[in-house]
């Protein structure tokens, strides 16, 4: 059978702490030709991060040139930094066959919407809000100051849900990636994407003297 359709595009957009990025790391490694794709950020590299693995991280000034260029899918400023998906790279991943999944915010989605781009989008949902505090607190590694900032942007983004697809909350991570990657699956059997391969068996039904023509059930 065809190997060769485009692939699929899906969003993942939650609020911040929500846990959409493990998510997704989780999800691509128990759902085969899924890749995750790595955004270009202005900020920092925090411990642990590896450039090229994490993210690929550029200083302003290349970030700057690369918006101006039209390098981006979709690009935003998030909490005093820039987060970018380079328009290429995507491309090139679902041009040779690959679905792929882009971690943005609730912005960069109605960006990539914006350009007529077909979507699956998928909102991540906390339990509530009350567990959603928790987990910014538990991270340890933004002041009050941002925490606080984190919650009011995340009041603004939950109503955002409705844009998209699907709905997952993320309730237990394994539980969440489960029906994460059910929507995947999901989403690859819809016939639109599935025709090609249809098509070519039923190719093999008009083949002369197949099985099914002798017996005369065509």
């Amino acid at each position: 059978m065809s190997s060769s359709r485009r692939g699929l595009l899906f969003i993942v957009s939650a609020p911040s702490g929500t846990g959409k990025t493990t998510l997704v790391e989780r999800l691509v490694q128990v759902v085969p030709n899924l890749k995750m794709s790595r955004s270009y950020t202005s900020r920092p590299a925090r411990a642990g991060e590896q450039d090229g693995v994490d993210y690929n991280f550029i200083s302003r000034d290349r970030f700057d040139a690369m918006a101006r260029d039209g390098a981006f899918l979709e690009w935003a400023a998030v909490f005093g930094h820039c987060y970018g998906t380079s328009a290429a790279d995507t491309d090139a991943l679902l041009a040779a066959g690959h679905d792929v999944v882009l971690v943005i915010d609730v912005q960069g989605a109605r960006q990539v919407r914006s350009r007529g781009i077909e979507t699956v989008g998928i909102f991540v949902l906390p339990p509530s809000a009350e567990i959603l505090e928790q987990r910014l607190r538990g991270r340890s590694k933004d002041s009050e100051d941002q925490i606080r900032r984190r919650l009011d942007v995340a009041c603004r983004e939950v109503h955002e849900f409705s844009q998209y697809e699907y709905l997952v909350i993320n309730d237990d991570l394994e539980s969440a990636v489960g029906r994460m990657a059910a929507i995947v699956e999901a989403e690859r059997a819809r016939v639109k994407v599935m025709r090609r391969d249809a098509e070519e068996i039923i190719e093999t039904f008009n083949v002369p003297g197949s099985r099914a023509q002798a017996s005369g059930k065509v």
